[in-house]
């Protein structure tokens, strides 16, 4: 029961011999990564060799659409992700794009798709959440939750609503150390749990808990803490599903214990499955979490019907993907839509947000792209997207730029020896030429906002697109996209040149 319990990670795009003997001796979970997909067929032939060696495998992926995508990671997502769903706010538009989504993960054979997001973004200051939320408004973020498991599951796939009990109103990402949620649980009851419980109503069958102190509910990270996993989710909420944990790698608890103790003790609190993110290259590491959960067991720390009981669950979640066979067939039945055509078009230009007084187009000829691109986060990984100049370039013939990252010369602070200043850019410096500016989040970067103003000084005629959480509006025209998938590239790129943004 040890090794059913179990969601580990590994590197290669075929089952390494490790992970092929795990699953013939009763590993219960595979999570994948960007780093295992090589496209459709690649990925679905993956599945099917670790499905040859233990047919009800729950194999997992974190696919959100937007920033945080594993299935088309190499080009970007076709599909907005939720805050622009949230703005949107077209609940069918939602249920829409998640059956979109369940399709592409269904074609691979996956069981459990570890989405959606379901928290509420208190902070706009969030590093890790931000657009990865449906809003901060607990309500729709509430209604959205509820149609995007909705949809997801309708195509055979199931869902996972995260992170239990609610990683918005945070500052910290739980990757490099652990967040604490200071809110009261009047609060948090107002604010974080409704999603959730509306997630619980609409039959999600998996719930991530984070990696988050939360001291109004206990004193010790919710994933490893009795009075939130059991006390709360399972006994308040009533969820009786499958309860998974974030990465236990993640130094939020990974700086507190070893991972054979962090293991345990979440199993302990009511989880059911343990995501590992990283093996060690002969899966030494998945071995030792085994042994480790099993001499608990031995030595009375970890009850034993506990760990039945949480395998149980996982044997629960892989009947229950066997009985939406029908479900998937005829989810992958429908037509496809080409990535730059279709709902994920339609849904990336419903939450375009423009200021100003410019009507499309505002583009009229090959323009000069500066693309100011924050650091990506550990959740969006190796994820490429078709930034705002490829997306220009696709309609616009002679479109050119430039990407800037926080540690460029440019980027750092002003009278740097042998800095060439911002507004000396040729692009910049030309007037015959038009000028967007693309930036990711400027609320939460200095360095950003300085170059931002530094360029409209230049050019104040400029149009400033921000691909993450708007904040002031700047330039002749601010173009909010609410979202950096691929799909809101385009869709910007289309309203700026007057195409149809659908």
């Amino acid at each position: 029961m040890a090794m059913t319990v179990l969601q580990p990670g590994f590197d290669g795009t075929a089952p390494p011999d490790w992970l092929r003997h795990a699953l013939a001796g009763g590993l219960g979970g595979v999570v994948l990564f960007a780093r295992n997909v090589t496209g459709p067929e690649g990925t679905a032939a993956l599945v099917a060799g670790l499905r040859a060696e233990k047919p009800d495998v729950v194999v997992a992926v974190d696919e959100e659409g937007g920033v945080v995508t594993r299935m088309e990671a190499a080009t970007g997502s076709s599909w907005p992700g939720n805050l622009a769903l949230g703005v949107a706010d077209d609940e069918s538009l939602t249920r829409g794009v998640a059956r979109r989504i369940g399709r592409l993960v269904a074609a691979a054979g996956i069981t459990l798709d570890y989405a959606p997001v379901v928290d509420v973004n208190a902070d706009p200051r969030n590093p890790v959440i931000g657009v990865r939320s449906f809003g901060s408004d607990p309500g729709l973020v509430a209604r959205h939750s509820a149609a995007w498991i909705e949809g997801l599951q309708s195509a055979g796939v199931a869902a996972c609503a995260k992170h239990f009990p609610g990683h918005g109103d945070t500052v910290t990402d739980s990757h490099l150390a652990l967040p604490t949620v200071s809110a009261p649980r009047e609060l948090l009851e107002r604010r974080d749990l409704p999603p959730f419980r509306a997630a619980v109503a609409a039959g999600v069958r998996a719930v991530m808990c984070g990696h988050l102190l939360v001291p109004h509910l206990d004193d010790v990270p919710a994933t490893l803490s009795r009075a939130v996993v059991t006390g709360l989710l399972r006994e308040e909420l009533g969820f009786d599903g499958l309860v998974v944990t974030d990465a236990i790698e993640m130094r939020a608890v990974a700086a507190l214990a070893p991972a054979g103790e962090i293991a345990v003790r979440a199993l302990a609190a009511g989880v059911d499955a343990v995501c590992v993110g990283r093996s060690s290259e002969r899966g030494e590491s998945v071995y030792a979490l085994r042994d480790a959960i099993a001499g608990a067991v031995r030595a009375g720390v970890l009850p034993e019907e506990r760990l039945a009981e949480a395998a149980g669950r996982v044997r629960s979640l892989a009947t229950w993907y066997a009985d939406h066979a029908a479900a998937r067939a005829e989810a992958l039945a429908e037509p496809g839509e080409a990535p730059h055509e279709g709902l994920g078009q339609v849904a990336a230009g419903a939450a375009l947000r423009a200021t100003g007084s410019a009507v499309p187009p505002v583009i009229r000829a090959a323009p000069f792209v500066v693309e100011l691109v924050a650091g990506q986060t550990q959740a969006v990984g190796r994820a490429r997207r078709l930034g705002l100049a490829g997306a220009l370039a696709e309609i616009v013939p002679g479109t050119t730029g430039i990407e800037i990252h926080a540690e460029d010369e440019l980027a750092g602070p002003p009278g740097q020896p042998g800095q060439p200043g911002l507004h000396r850019l040729p692009g910049l410096a030309d007037p015959s030429r038009p000028v967007v500016i693309a930036v990711q989040d400027a609320v939460r970067h200095d360095w950003m906002r300085r170059l931002l103003a530094e360029a409209l000084a230049a050019r104040p005629d400029a149009v400033v697109v921000e691909t993450g959480i708007p904040g002031p509006p700047a330039g002749r025209v601010y173009l909010a996209t609410h979202g950096g998938s691929t799909a809101s590239a385009r869709a910007a790129a289309r309203w700026l040149t007057g195409r149809d943004g659908g």
